[in-house]
């Protein structure tokens, strides 16, 4: 067999290596340093935040809000509380197609504005992977749908969240107020509210936020892959707001809103020995509740277009003439300026001429010649034509600013009017012309310039109660806190106490009386068989004078609805050490003594039902001389 000798000694060169391996060796080297790199960037020295971030992908935080207080009456009986509410929300980092989410989302709960609410919370800066609420309050036909298509929302999910409800729908809507979603503008003037949260918009809800809200907790929770809650990690509980014991009583309140049912107006109760609002009343009103989880665009346009201006609290932003009611403010005025005494007499032949012009009396056929306590309890326009023209304009607008006209009364709700009370530096001002005399005799019967709120009527009968002292209006007796116990209150306020001589204060006081149970009274329908009400019916004119000629009945038939005359009636009862003062006002109601009188009877019957009064001997004497 032949054998093959390899030299060891050959000297035949290696061949080089293919230049293409070696460029493939260099490359596969710097694939791996630059991945070295990239490895101890994300690894050592970003460890931290990579974490954190695979965490904020797997884990959330979702801040959990916390129930408002409640609201009580002052019985303790409650007016709002919370329900749990099923809300929609989204989480926009987790949905591949936003937009087809946002399309499918508004499908399954007939929410609008997704995008929008969702543009909102991005504006004011929302941190990555935080919830944003887009629909609130659904029905379980909405909840079925977004369960049974879960996956084809990604980033959508379920939340149980409390929600603000008003037990008795419209009742005592514009002292309650409402709630609703804070805006970007709340947001930035309440740092610490996110997108979502409820605020008080309006009302008591608005003034008492502070106490009502209370202090969110939150939870840490393990999401999947598209968002959908697998368990809770962690929680931290909530804390819910302090409730309010309100002054309104609702057996009153709800006697007051069945007595005003289907007239457009407003009715105010107070307390005349401590300012507390015992009821109050304007209509036409609204449900609270189509303002919780964001009022739809259709909602808040019928709002906004109803010519009966149902968002309008008529007891503090009405302004009416007070028609004759302010007579009680010149009898006083004239009393205390010594311009008028209870004897002094005028004749009123049905009118009364002066500047060139007459000036009517309601009573076409005049009441002849009277003293002050008639004039009162028949209402004579002429009486107090000449009343006005001694006091003069400001002597009239001073007693009047004193028993709060014209000024506000600082009662704990937004926008009240202070309405108007004329003299003559205010036209100078307003007008730049001077005053002229004949102007105050339209002034003394509650016409021309001068406007009032019915709250600023109901104080006036107040202070004739009790003895010239004007409390501020309160509705809130005291905080209560969780623990049930009194965190803060709220004592009567005197706002002005004024001097009244009690002689002059008892005449008008004898002659509301007799307004009411007198036999020449404009007032009988405000009777009550075991208390004495007193009280002065007005009727502020809504167009100029209809001329003459007809009766109460013939006008009321003949006049068109709109252009009939707004009807007044103010009363306090009992007479001596009055509990309950009022203020009732019925929009082209006519007449007060027909129109407003048996709304302040009813409320009246029902207060003295609720709250009996002792018997006195004055009670049986004047119902006595009540008779014809």
């Amino acid at each position: 067999m032949a054998k093959f000798h390899i030299s060891r000694s050959s000297n035949r060169p290696v061949p080089p290596l293919e230049p293409r391996i070696v460029s493939l060796t260099v490359m596969m080297f710097a694939v791996l340093a630059v991945l070295s790199v990239r490895l101890y960037y994300l690894q050592v020295l970003h460890h931290k935040d990579n974490v954190e971030s695979a965490d904020r992908n797997r884990i959330r935080l979702q801040r959990v809000p916390a129930p408002r207080g409640l609201v009580f009456d002052r019985n303790h009986r409650p007016l709002v509380d919370t329900r749990p509410s099923f809300d929609a929300q989204i989480v926009p980092e987790d949905s591949d197609n936003l937009s087809l989410t946002i399309e499918r989302l508004a499908r399954y709960t007939g929410a609008d504005q997704i995008a929008d609410k969702i543009s909102d919370a991005d504006e004011a800066g929302r941190p990555p992977y935080e919830p944003i609420t887009v629909a609130e309050r659904l029905g379980w036909q909405q909840v079925v749908a977004l369960e049974a298509h879960q996956l084809d929302l990604p980033g959508v999910s379920l939340q149980i969240t409390p929600a603000r409800h008003y037990l008795y729908g419209q009742l005592a809507a514009h002292l309650l107020g409402y709630v609703g979603e804070v805006t970007v503008g709340d947001l930035k003037s309440h740092a610490d509210y996110h997108m979502g949260d409820e605020i008080g918009k309006f009302g008591l809800e608005r003034v008492w936020e502070n106490f009502l809200r209370g202090n969110a907790g939150g939870q840490e929770i393990e999401v999947d892959a598209v968002g959908r809650r697998l368990r809770v990690l962690k929680e931290i509980a909530d804390t819910p707001g302090e409730s309010l014991v309100m002054t309104i009583d609702l057996n009153l309140q709800q006697a007051a809103e069945q007595a005003m049912a289907g007239k457009n107006g407003a009715f105010i109760a107070i307390d005349p020995r401590n300012g507390e609002v015992l009821a109050m009343v304007s209509h036409p009103a609204f449900d609270p509740d189509i303002f919780g989880g964001g009022v739809k665009a259709s909602a808040w346009k019928e709002l906004m277009t109803d010519p009966n201006h149902p968002l309008q609290n008529r007891v503090i932003q009405g302004i009416y003439p007070p028609g004759s009611t302010f007579k009680i403010v010149d009898s006083i005025a004239g009393l205390q300026e010594g311009t008028l005494k209870p004897e002094t007499e005028y004749n009123c032949p049905g009118g009364m001429w002066f500047g060139g012009r007459e000036y009517h009396c309601w009573r076409h056929q005049g009441h002849g010649t009277i003293e002050l306590h008639d004039a009162i309890v028949r209402s004579c326009d002429v009486y107090f034509y000449n009343v006005g023209e001694k006091l003069g304009v400001d002597r009239i607008a001073k007693w009047s600013n004193q028993m709060g006209l014209g000024i506000k009364s600082g009662i704990d709700l937004d926008h009240e009017n202070p309405g108007t009370i004329p003299s003559s530096a205010w036209k100078q001002k307003r007008y730049h012309e001077r005053w002229y005399p004949a102007e105050t005799l339209s002034v003394a019967i509650g016409q021309g310039y001068v406007a009032t709120t019915p709250l600023q009527m109901a104080q006036v009968a107040a202070q004739v109660a009790n003895g010239g002292i004007r409390y501020k209006p309160q509705f809130v007796k005291y905080v209560e806190g969780l623990d049930g116990n009194i965190a803060k209150s709220y004592p009567p306020v005197i706002e002005n106490r004024i001097k009244i001589d009690p002689d002059a204060l008892q005449d008008v006081k004898d002659a509301m009386a007799d307004v009411v149970n007198g036999a020449g009274g404009t007032a009988h329908k405000a009777h009550l068989d075991n208390v004495v009400v007193c009280g002065k019916t007005g009727t502020a004119q809504v167009v100029g004078d209809k001329g003459g000629g007809e009766s109460e009945e013939e006008e009321d038939k003949n006049t068109p609805e709109q252009y009939k005359d707004h009807a007044w009636f103010i009363a306090f009862a009992p007479k001596d050490h009055a509990t309950i003062a009022a203020a009732c006002i019925i929009e082209h109601g006519g007449h007060g003594g027909s129109a407003s009188a048996p709304i302040i009877h009813d409320v009246f019957q029902r207060y003295f039902q609720l709250n009996p009064p002792p018997p006195t001997p004055e009670i049986a004497r004047v119902l006595d001389n009540s008779s014809p």
